[in-house]
């Protein structure tokens, strides 16, 4: 079974109409991404994933909503972000498995926690301390990572740079993680991107600590990082922490498997050492659900 731990929940559950497309071309240097899709695109797009992880980011506190969506929001559902990741999780249980966003300066965020993993049966949270803007290690967001250990629940953090001009590098840095594995050393995290492009930081964070892993979504469109810091997760023996993700809709499942399988081609007529094929298939195959307790 594949299994995508990285995806983005569709904002539209018809079609989308035309005047809500949105093409973005900073995402990733090949080519402009769509960023406004719909179930039916998300659902196509996303094979050969046998299960994904879907979620949203709760961009901003709303009150009693565990965050509000982002600016350009013009969904056909209603209800907040955590409200819609149900909704297409509920009606493709076979192929998804919903993670709940809370925004840590929402004085709700905890009962949106209970809210959305009690009534709406998400399985995890998805926090972008970046993108969301807060420090990692504030007491608000202290007091989401203690109930999430609590209740099994895993958290994975963006992790690495974006685009994003008002998003500060500095608090998606990975050796935050190491302070909030350090205090909450049961709780799972993964962190997302491997990183980038701090990624011998992320591998010896994973090192360290059993319950930290890292996923290697939107990667391999820029070819020698990707081999770069697949050779540095083989270098620092962490290659059974990383997880199979996509990124989507910024990458593919296909694409991303595509890749993954052809990251030694850039070094062919080298000296230069290779990522084991065995340990890239293990990726593809890993049971990512039951080392993050969701089976």
């Amino acid at each position: 079974m594949i299994i995508d731990v990285h995806s983005h929940t569709p904002q539209f559950r018809g079609p989308v109409p035309e005047r809500y497309r949105r093409i973005n071309p900073a995402w990733r240097p090949d080519r402009a991404v769509s960023s406004v899709y719909s179930w039916d695109e998300y659902l196509r797009e996303q094979a050969p994933a046998d299960k994904s992880i879907v979620f949203g980011i709760a961009w901003y506190p709303g009150e009693k909503t565990g965050g509000v969506n982002g600016p350009d929001d013009a969904s056909d559902l209603p209800g907040n972000v955590n409200d819609k990741t149900s909704a297409f999780v509920k009606a493709y249980p076979e192929r998804l498995l919903g993670f709940m966003s809370l925004h840590p300066h929402d004085p709700y965020a905890l009962e949106e926690l209970e809210r959305a993993h009690g009534d709406l049966g998400l399985r995890g949270i998805k926090l972008g301390a970046n993108y969301q803007i807060f420090d990692p290690l504030e007491a608000r967001a202290l007091a989401i990572y203690e109930r999430a250990q609590a209740l099994d629940l895993p958290i994975l953090f963006h992790q690495g740079t974006s685009p994003v001009r008002m998003a500060p590098i500095r608090s998606a840095h990975p050796l935050l993680m190491d302070e909030v594995a350090m205090r909450y050393p049961d709780l799972k995290i993964v962190m997302a991107h491997m990183g980038h492009p701090w990624t011998v930081d992320t591998a010896v964070v994973a090192r360290k600590h059993p319950n930290v892993y890292a996923d290697i979504s939107g990667l391999f469109y820029r070819p020698f990082g990707f081999y770069a810091c697949m050779i540095k997760a083989t270098e620092w023996n962490v290659l059974d922490k990383l997880l199979f993700a996509s990124d989507y809709p910024v990458t593919t499942a296909q694409e991303t498997l595509n890749a993954l399988r052809q990251v030694n081609h850039i070094i062919e007529g080298t000296n230069l050492p290779k990522v084991p094929q065995d340990q890239i298939e293990a990726i593809i195959y890993r049971d990512s659900l039951s080392l993050l307790g969701l089976c």
